[in-house]
């Protein structure tokens, strides 16, 4: 194989801006999508991965959580970003000890993360000693000892296993049943920084965490609001879905406070009016809402839907539905009684007559489907905002029904089944007893660090061992300089890794790198071939995915290799788990899987037909809901949203088009019209002149944050350049990870602890 050339390293001075676009795909995203695979990893290996890619028999997109069709897909079942994914991880580019030998720590700080990631695949296992320069080569079998030695020296409570939405089902298993073997709950993930709200929010108003739709259900749907989300660069296959929605007369209404490319026009490249035609309009309606007004407008909504009622009396709300399932209507209508729509049109920053036309159109649908991303998610309301939502919903009676429900749009592409398979701090009981059964150990019941209390632990020192299971920590979570300064106190680190990042670079006294097999590598284990892994998508339906190329390197490891050698090492050869029998064979894990985990039964032979299978969700398949009333719950929530002083800012983070989360293809943010940097700040053109400020403009960005002593605390991030964006007034945007180092460690959502990445109050001064 030959190693391509990597990529230069980023010259903020070559910003280029270009004008915003008004359509999302097109041609020019396939030519985009080709470019980067044939330069990664050339003409056969890009061929033969997207080929493969989300098909049935091959392996499932290492980039977002959208479903794939149940019935006929075609040919290109991929969109430009998740082509991109898998050029990332298809990429004949290496990192290999000589490598490490040519860069120090001290070097590689330097780099930004897109250099880091532009590198390629790592291909051994690498050590950083105490006191060391550089990472040297470690044998698999020394890593492991070295990793038993740590962690067999310090109280459970004080190890850290962090896991990445990437892995499969079979490694998340192991992974958890590993670190509570050891005796931790100690398992924050993604899940913690991204849709932790959304859980916390169903889970009390229906039972159940995860989203109640298929895609056939968005197909049929009468009205879909995609709220607080930009399907066009995070989930563009979404964009083909709604196509559908829009092909059998449904209505679509767009809430954000960004002007998306995706939200606007979709030209599908797979068909002839995406070719030479003027593609399909998606969002039927616009509602340019003020970062966080989201709760303003749904309690209005819910206000506008009784009085809809009011005026005809038992032709808007679901009546038998409510009254057989449905617990609080008194308390709730009594509540929208007192709202008061002063506060409503400061928070949204809409006029009445666009909240009054959205309220008709849920009054006169017949169903109903509700999406929405972080946008919601990562403020200091969004429960309460979630919850609003369903209650919207419930009025109507929008779940268990076809073409009606929530729909959640989860990251990264397992996200949904680490949770399922156990990666949570606070599992239930059933989970845990159902664990201890089929294994004989005893698991913790305290509950365990999430994200943000790992990252206060580490700050007080509580943290002795870290270990990662992909991601890419450092980068994703808040308060960047809190993060590093907690990270290097750490006595050892552990990266399970494809790729380098900023992980490897910000490490603890001691460090390991352990690389491991991509989702489209084949998986050869010695005893019993091939193998397959498998996924759960944002809607519950669980597949296979098999990897197909050759990897990189012959010393790369499968991470449930990886985890199960850990185990043995760390808990002995007389540990009551069979670690070594489940490295060979993944069947063996699956089949504890199934004894465990409800919804697996016959796990083995239903995710071996074509299209696996799909996981229960009682409010779905038949309007039960699992809380303490037995009935779904209408919860009151008090009227909130950001209050930005005069002079300042509401800032939000977001991708840009050329990435995923913290891994960043390129430097083209191509629907925005941004190219050749990424230390910008997107801010409407009126706020810009009452700020005396002015477009291209380089400056400074301050956060502000009480210091719970009268004054503000501040974070700094500096040489940011201004570029005028029609964004809502009073609101801006940055890329992360290069504003993440904006947002307070105290800074999180009630109740689900999330970092409140989407709502920043800023000061913007010349630099």
């Amino acid at each position: 194989m030959a190693r391509k050339a990597p990529k230069a390293d980023i010259n903020e001075a070559n910003l280029v801006i270009g004008p915003v676009q008004d359509h999302a795909a097109g041609l020019k995203a396939v030519g985009v999508a080709l470019k980067r695979g044939v330069e990664e990893s050339g003409v056969v290996r890009t061929a033969r991965s997207l080929a493969r890619l989300n098909h049935r028999g091959g392996f499932d997109c290492p980039g977002c959580a959208w479903p794939d069709p149940m019935g006929v897909r075609r040919p290109a079942e991929f969109c430009e970003n998740g082509a991109k994914a898998v050029a990332e991880e298809a990429t004949l580019r290496t990192v290999t000890p000589q490598f490490f030998a040519q860069h120090s720590l001290a070097d590689l700080e330097t780099k930004t993360d897109y250099w880091l990631g532009q590198q390629g695949r790592l291909t051994h296992p690498m050590v950083l000693r105490s006191g060391g320069t550089h990472y040297e080569p470690i044998s698999w079998h020394d890593a492991c000892e070295l990793v038993a030695e740590n962690l067999n020296r310090i109280s459970p409570d004080r190890a850290v296993f962090y896991t990445s939405g990437r892995t499969s089902n079979e490694a998340a298993f192991l992974y958890q049943l590993f670190a509570r073997s050891y005796g931790t709950n100690n398992l924050p993930d993604c899940s913690n920084m991204c849709h932790e709200s959304s859980g916390s929010a169903l889970s009390e108003t229906i039972g159940i965490g995860k989203g109640s739709v298929s895609l056939e259900d968005i197909h049929q749907a009468d009205l879909v609001l995609v709220v607080g989300q930009n399907p066009g660069t995070n989930h563009p296959r979404m964009l083909t879905a709604l196509t559908e929605t829009k092909s059998h007369g449904g209505h679509i209404v767009a809430v954000n406070p960004l002007p998306e490319a995706g939200l606007m026009n979709f030209s599908d490249p797979q068909t002839p009016s995406g070719i030479i035609g003027r593609g399909v309009k998606i969002a039927d309606d616009f509602l340019q809402i003020k970062i966080g007004g989201d709760l303003a407008l749904f309690k209005a909504l819910g206000t506008l839907i009784l009085q809809a009622e009011k005026a005809s009396p038992g032709t808007v709300l679901d009546h038998d539905f409510l009254t057989q399932h449905v617990n609080g209507l008194a308390e709730y209508a009594h509540d929208a009684e007192q709202l008061d729509w002063d506060d409503v049109i400061t928070a949204t920053g809409l006029k009445r007559e666009e909240i009054e036309a959205l309220a008709a159109r849920m009054v006169s649908a017949s169903s109903i489907i509700v999406c929405w991303a972080m946008g919601l998610t990562q403020h200091k309301h969004s429960v309460p905002t979630l919850r609003e939502i369903m209650n919207v919903l419930l009025l109507r009676g929008m779940i268990g029904k076809p073409g009606a429900g929530v729909c959640p749009v989860r990251g990264h592409s397992n996200v949904q089944g680490d949770r399922t398979m156990g990666i949570w701090e606070q599992m239930p009981e059933k989970f845990l007893a159902a664990l201890d059964s089929e294994f004989g150990i005893s698991s913790p019941r305290k509950h365990g660090l999430d994200t943000v209390d790992t990252l206060r632990g580490m700050a007080h020192g509580n943290v002795d061992v870290f270990v990662s299971m992909g991601g890419n920590f450092v980068a994703a979570t808040p308060d960047t300089a809190a993060t590093e300064v907690g990270m290097r106190k750490i006595g050892l680190t552990v990266q399970i890794s494809t790729k380098l990042n900023r992980s490897h670079v910000v490490h603890g006294l001691q460090a390991l790198i352990l690389p491991t097999l991509g989702r489209s590598d084949k998986d050869d284990q010695h005893t019993s071939g091939a193998q397959f892994v498998t996924v759960e998508d944002s809607m519950s339906a669980v597949h296979s995915s098999r990897g197909r190329l050759a990897p990189v390197s012959d010393c790369l490891l499968a991470e449930p290799v990886i985890i199960t050698r850990l185990a043995q090492a760390v808990l002995g050869t007389d540990h009551p788990v069979d670690w070594a029998a489940m490295e060979q064979d993944y069947d063996l894990i699956r089949d504890h899987i199934a004894a465990v985990v409800t919804g697996f039964d016959d796990f083995n032979t239903r995710v071996r037909d074509k299209n696996g299978f799909v996981l229960p969700h009682p409010p779905r398949d038949s309007r039960s809901f699992n809380t303490a009333s037995g009935k779904a719950e209408l919860v009151l929530n008090e009227l909130s949203w950001p209050k930005v002083p005069a002079g300042r800012l509401l800032l939000q983070s977001l991708r840009s088009h050329d990435q995923y989360n913290t891994t960043i293809y390129g430097l083209d943010d191509r629907y925005r019209g941004i190219k050749d940097a990424r230390k910008v700040i997107m801010i409407n053109p009126d706020d810009v002149a009452e700020l005396g400020l002015r477009d291209r403009q380089l400056v400074n960005i301050i956060s502000e944050w009480p210091d719970g002593k009268g004054g503000m605390q501040e974070r700094w991030a500096k040489d940011f350049r201004i570029v005028v964006y029609p964004t809502s007034r009073g609101s801006a945007a940055a890329y992360y990870p290069e504003a993440n180092v904006l947002i307070p460690t105290d800074s999180v959502a009630d109740t689900s602890n999330t970092p409140t990445s989407k709502s920043v109050v800023i000061r913007v001064e010349a630099a």
